[in-house]
């Protein structure tokens, strides 16, 4: 394509990068929530969306099959962001990534005393890098979903998740006990396009650095 391509997920990201997508005069022509279709044309003939899982938006950008992609910085750091430019923090789909437990764990008194703890996550590498800053030792248990389970059913005495609300922590009797980080969503570029297309690239990011809330 000689225009350019950017890749989105559905939900949350999609939605609040509209108001984005129309300050750089891009218009989508379908939603995915009503069409089943994976690469949405836009007003512009120049301009393409192709709508990919949000962890794997920075492989698209990477290897150049999408331009442009807006991914969370949770995703960006399981990646790595190799290959990839980073210029904007959107400031959109925001939350945290925690570490919570079941009410009744101490989770205070077993880092104390240096007792090795069974942690549940998508996020690994973030996990990882966190409790080694922090000199705690533990065992690393990968999951997909239903994060919140694992303390429940004994397969892991904490987890690492993003929170928004806390309200799903709250209805499985799970507590925040330390904030990693905040989460935003960025948008990536791929380095070649930005070389190569950077006529169509450039006022793309312009507009979307104009429109950012803070």
């Amino acid at each position: 394509m000689n225009g350019i391509t950017l890749a989105l997920s559905k939900g949350r990201i999609f939605e609040e990068t509209l108001p984005l997508l129309a300050a750089a005069g891009i218009t989508p022509t379908d939603n995915p929530k009503s069409s089943r279709k994976l690469i949405i044309d836009t007003n512009r003939p120049d301009v393409r969306l192709v709508i990919v899982r949000a962890t794997d938006t920075p492989t698209y950008v990477q290897y150049g099959a999408a331009d442009l992609g807006i991914a969370g910085k949770d995703t960006l750091i399981e990646h790595g962001g190799a290959g990839l430019y980073q210029p904007l923090d959107l400031n959109i789909a925001k939350c945290r990534l925690c570490v919570a437990v079941r009410k009744d764990f101490d989770y205070a008194a077993a880092v104390k005393r240096g007792a090795r703890i069974r942690v549940a996550t998508k996020y690994v590498k973030a996990a990882k890098e966190h409790f080694a800053a922090k000199g705690v030792h533990v065992d690393l248990i990968k999951l997909y979903g239903s994060m919140e389970l694992a303390p429940l059913v004994g397969l892991a005495d904490a987890i690492v998740d993003l929170v928004s609300t806390g309200g799903t922590l709250k209805a499985n009797n799970l507590v925040e006990v330390e904030d990693i980080m905040p989460i935003s969503s960025r948008l990536i570029v791929n380095q070649a396009s930005l070389k190569l297309k950077r006529e169509l690239i450039q006022p793309v990011l312009d507009a979307f650095a104009g429109a950012i809330k803070p």
